[in-house]
């Protein structure tokens, strides 16, 4: 039977299941963004960590039926609120959102993930079109920028195959080291790179003239503000030199490139400038719109479908939950006491509900606070539609395995219904057949979004698709430092005499998020003088962790590297909102580290 993963990455892998007795799974050859081979996390983990089999009330075990009625009990409050985790898997996912509405409830703004670099394409695009797999095949050149592939997108390496490689990272990535070229620049510095790449491009009349004429006639205006930005002063505090731009020029200069950028890039509260500003050199070069090349960011998986779970709901911060503010609040698919930032406040702010569910596979830091816990089924044992947010393929889920526990999202939603004795429901196969009925299919019957589009804006940019691209013209911020990092930086050295360091917190390869195989390593670049296995104090302005030292050579001297499923992580990282994209800033921070305080 085939089916597909369901676990948040961007490959979304097609799976072939060869039988139940014993429960064997492989990758689907035939599945274009794919090759035939599946992850460690589905392939081991994802069955070696304990599920949550039995439903529970104040620590007590209970049947699924009581603790649904309690469930509906605690949902007869006034204020109710759904805080959902972001992973982007199956659609049937949101069918909650339908009881929330009905009752008056709330739902969350926001994202913990890509809402600022999204709302920079946004302002330059007017759309977020995803960039086809097969643009990126016929690319000369290749941009990584802030994404580690061979760890997130691993099935995209044999579209990477016999092109010239350029990555851009402050960690000396896996890739970097087998790249043609990698610019090790200071953290939080990408935008400088972007306007400086721009401005060298338009010095040397070097700029798409003609496709800039037709499509973002305002490029002049564009020169003019990159000449605004000092070269020497910029150069010295991204960390490389006048030649390293030199060398990524070489690259860049009439060729089919593409740009495959990551999200760490935007972990700010500037985030939506820096995707504005690579999209803005991307326009300057013209590659928009033209085969073998784009911008290839987190796609709108949702493009161009009529989602029949979009609701009309009271919002409130997915970044700064103000969860005490509720009665009941209903945590669906995620770990919000160790996944959010400022997660010493947020345990606070949960602790502070009265009736705090978790619905949900594992046992995690927010299900041991709960008071009732419901356990869910995985994708292997219920039907659903998995789109993508890294290609524009979609993929039926089909229930594969049974078990006798938990319950589906569906269910889940149908038996509030029912409690409630709300009506407008329709059944699982309707809304199933609703997005399916939507896709595109190719030549092979592959479901494709109705977004697809072979070249997205060859016509044009906005809405329409006629409009021309608007290039970035402000920035509000000290490219030295920020407030935040000035003032912590200060305090920090004058109370220690030790140094601050850049926070960078990327995915990590046994875990997805707090889910499976967690971290406890901070990891240092060795001439830092720190020992291998040693036990350290991390800390910053919003909290501390101990944690234990691995030393990195790839580390730039000024950063640390922690990931992001580390245990207690976030208790460094800040509560602030990004100024666009209502975003969540995890490395608008620095930290600092003592031995002493263990």
């Amino acid at each position: 039977m085939q089916s597909a993963c369901g676990l948040d990455c961007y490959d979304a892998c097609r799976i072939l299941v060869k039988n139940d007795n014993p429960f064997k799974i492989e990758g689907d050859l035939a599945h274009p963004p794919g090759n035939g081979a599946l992850c460690v996390k589905l392939n081991r983990y994802i069955s070696e960590v304990p599920r949550i089999e039995k439903p529970r009330i104040d620590g007590v075990e209970v049947s699924i039926e009581e603790a649904l009625q309690a469930a509906a009990e605690a949902f007869r409050n006034k204020t109710a609120l759904l805080w959902r985790g972001s992973g982007n898997v199956g659609v049937m996912q949101e069918i909650t959102n339908l009881f929330m509405e009905k009752i008056g409830g709330s739902l969350t703004e926001g994202s913990l993930c890509d809402g600022a670099g999204e709302a920079g394409i946004l302002a330059g695009r007017g759309v977020n079109k995803m960039l086809p797999l097969e643009q990126i095949q016929k690319a000369e050149t290749v941009v990584v920028w802030g994404r580690n592939i061979t760890l997130t997108n691993a099935h995209l390496m044999p579209y990477l195959e016999g092109k010239k490689i350029v990555v851009i990272d402050p960690v000396k990535i896996p890739l970097a080291k087998k790249a043609d070229f990698h610019l090790q620049i200071r953290p939080r510095t990408d935008y400088y790179v972007a306007i400086l790449l721009a401005r060298f491009i338009f010095m040397e009349n070097s700029e798409d003239k003609i496709w800039l004429d037709r499509f973002a006639s305002s490029y002049e205006d564009f020169y003019e503000y990159t000449r605004e930005h000092r070269i020497k002063a910029i150069l010295e505090h991204i960390g490389i030199t006048l030649e390293d731009m030199g060398h990524m020029l070489e690259y860049l200069r009439h060729q089919r490139v593409v740009f495959l950028v990551g999200v760490g890039v935007q972990k700010y509260t500037t985030g939506s400038y820096v995707l504005h500003a690579i999209d803005s050199l991307a326009a300057t070069l013209g590659l928009f719109g033209k085969e073998g090349c784009g911008v290839g960011y987190l796609g709108d998986s949702k493009g161009g479908f009529d989602n029949p779970f979009a609701v009309k709901c009271s919002r409130v911060s997915k970044v700064a939950t103000p969860f005490s503010r509720f009665e009941t609040v209903l945590v669906q698919g995620g770990n919000p006491a160790e996944s959010m930032p400022d997660s010493t406040n947020v345990c606070k702010e949960l602790d502070g509900v009265e009736n705090l569910i978790y619905f949900g596979l594992y046992e995690n830091e927010t299900s041991k606070k709960a008071k009732i816990v419901i356990p869910a089924k995985n994708f292997f044992e219920k039907e659903d539609v998995r789109l993508s947010y890294g290609h524009h393929y979609v993929e039926p889920m089909h229930k594969i395995k049974e078990v006798s526990f938990g319950i589906s999202e569906y269910d889940f939603t149908k038996k509030l219904f029912d409690a409630f004795g709300l009506d407008g429901l329709q059944s699982e196969e309707h809304y199933l057949q609703y997005w399916l009925d939507q896709c595109k299919q190719d030549e092979a019957g592959n479901f494709m979004t109705p977004a697809y589009e072979v070249l997205p804006y060859k016509n044009g940019f906005g809405e329409d698709g006629e409009g021309e691209f608007e290039f970035i013209e402000d920035y509000s911020d000290d490219f030295i430092d920020t407030k935040h990092f000035k003032r912590y930086r200060k305090k920090a050295e004058e109370e220690t005499g030790e140094p601050v360091f850049y926070l960078i917190s990327s995915k990590a390869s046994k875990s997805l998020n707090t889910q499976f195989v967690r971290d406890d390593m901070v990891q240092l670049h060795p001439d830092l003088g720190y020992i291998e296995g040693e036990a350290v104090c991390v800390s910053s302005e919003y909290g501390s962790c101990k944690l234990i030292v691995g030393l990195n050579e790839n580390v730039r001297h000024d950063c640390v590297l922690i990931t992001n499923n580390t245990k207690n992580i976030n208790r460094l990282t800040p509560s602030i909102i990004s100024e666009e994209g209502k975003s969540a800033c995890y490395q608008e921070v620095k930290v600092r580290i003592n031995k002493d305080k263990q």
